[in-house]
């Protein structure tokens, strides 16, 4: 999760990450010449400073700032940017116990030097909004299942400023379905007041809902995330979650907001527990740094899912999770259709006793004379 003052580019590198991962993997980056003890002396001092001015909680970043250092030098004397990378990042997750954490090599990389609330140009905007596009504001796939049940994949919430056409057009997709399976089980997070967005669809107009709050640590404030009036269409349906470990922070958010306001069955496994919202530091000589600066409350548990993660209400592993809600979505319908309408009640039997077994319709097609 970031915190909402993020600038859209910094929300869009989170929609991007996964088809970042897949690229990299393909096409290894040039070798990386060692670091020189003086070279890391140096990034360990700027980490150093870097968590005592902005890690949301202060007495653990004095603990980070004593134990890291007899860390890094058993790291030994021949060892890479992207090696140093991965193995402070390690050490800085274990020893913190925030998996928001993250060191990473990159050259390009230039902090902000107006600050994370800046106001991007109207050039910035253009740009990100073509790039948000392209990435279906972070909607996966809509699909519409046998039975009248809808399935929306949810991979990440992006600038909000930007998503709320792609929410406005998945949901009126979705609008005339019995149930709907909102599936984040590859969901890494972004924006809360993206999340809130999306989180307004599932409430009707007018029944306002506090949802979130985010301390800041630079601030010493908090701020409050709403449901809001301009979301539209409204879907009143029943709602399953589908949940996995790969759920992370603001997806976890999501998860969270629909289980605490009693809106969703969750189902899946356990996610991955990142309730702590973040923002990216240079370390200097390529390497970046994932400070977590402010921190969820969620207001009805007074609490988050920091470190333990969204507990899904039905626990099954994360690949049979699409299955089990939708063959608990059916079972539901059939019985409901029992008394109004036998025929669609036996029509969805026959469903159910596909979904139960993994298999679904096959659509016949004939060929013309």
């Amino acid at each position: 999760m970031t915190t909402l003052q993020r600038r859209p580019a910094a929300l869009l590198a989170l929609l991007l990450s996964a088809t970042l991962a897949c690229t990299q993997a393909l096409a290894a980056p040039p070798e990386a010449a060692p670091l020189t003890a003086q070279q890391r002396a140096e990034v360990l001092q700027t980490l150093s400073s870097k968590l005592s001015a902005n890690y949301v909680f202060p007495d653990v970043a004095a603990k980070l700032n004593q134990a890291l250092p007899a860390r890094v030098k058993a790291y030994g004397a021949t060892i890479s940017a992207p090696e140093f990378a991965e193995l402070i990042s390690k050490d800085l997750r274990e020893l913190g116990h925030d998996k928001h954490f993250r060191v990473f090599h990159d050259p390009e990389f230039r902090e902000d030097s107006a600050g994370p609330d800046a106001v991007p140009s109207a050039a910035e905007m253009a740009q990100q909004r073509v790039q948000v596009g392209r990435l279906g504001y972070g909607i996966e796939k809509v699909q519409r299942l046998p039975g009248n049940v809808a399935y929306v994949e949810l991979r990440g919430f992006g600038p909000p400023d930007l998503v709320g056409p792609g929410y406005a057009a998945a949901m009126s997709l979705v609008d005339g379905s019995e149930a709907l399976i909102l599936d984040l089980r590859r969901n890494g997070g972004g924006s809360p007041a993206s999340v809130a967005l999306w989180m307004s669809h599932f409430f009707p107009l007018g029944d306002e809902r506090h949802l979130n709050d985010i301390y800041t640590r630079s601030t010493d404030k908090t701020q409050q995330y709403w449901t809001t009036a301009v979301a539209s269409p409204r879907y009143g349906k029943p709602v399953y979650v589908l949940t996995s470990a790969r759920t992370f922070s603001g997806g976890e958010e999501c998860a969270y907001d629909f289980q605490t306001q009693k809106r969703a069955v969750l189902v899946g496994q356990t996610t991955g527990g990142g309730a702590n919202a973040g923002d990216r530091f240079s370390l200097g000589h390529g390497l970046v740094v994932n400070i977590p600066t402010a921190r969820a409350i969620n207001p009805i548990t007074k609490a988050n899912w920091e470190g333990v993660g969204v507990k899904p209400d039905i626990e099954v592993p994360a690949a049979q999770a699409q299955q089990t809600a939708y063959v608990a979505i059916l079972k539901t319908l059939a019985t409901a259709a029992q008394m109004s309408d036998p025929r669609d009640a036996e029509r969805l039997r026959k469903l159910l006793a596909l979904a139960e077994k993994g298999e679904s319709e096959a659509p016949v097609y004939e060929m013309r004379q």
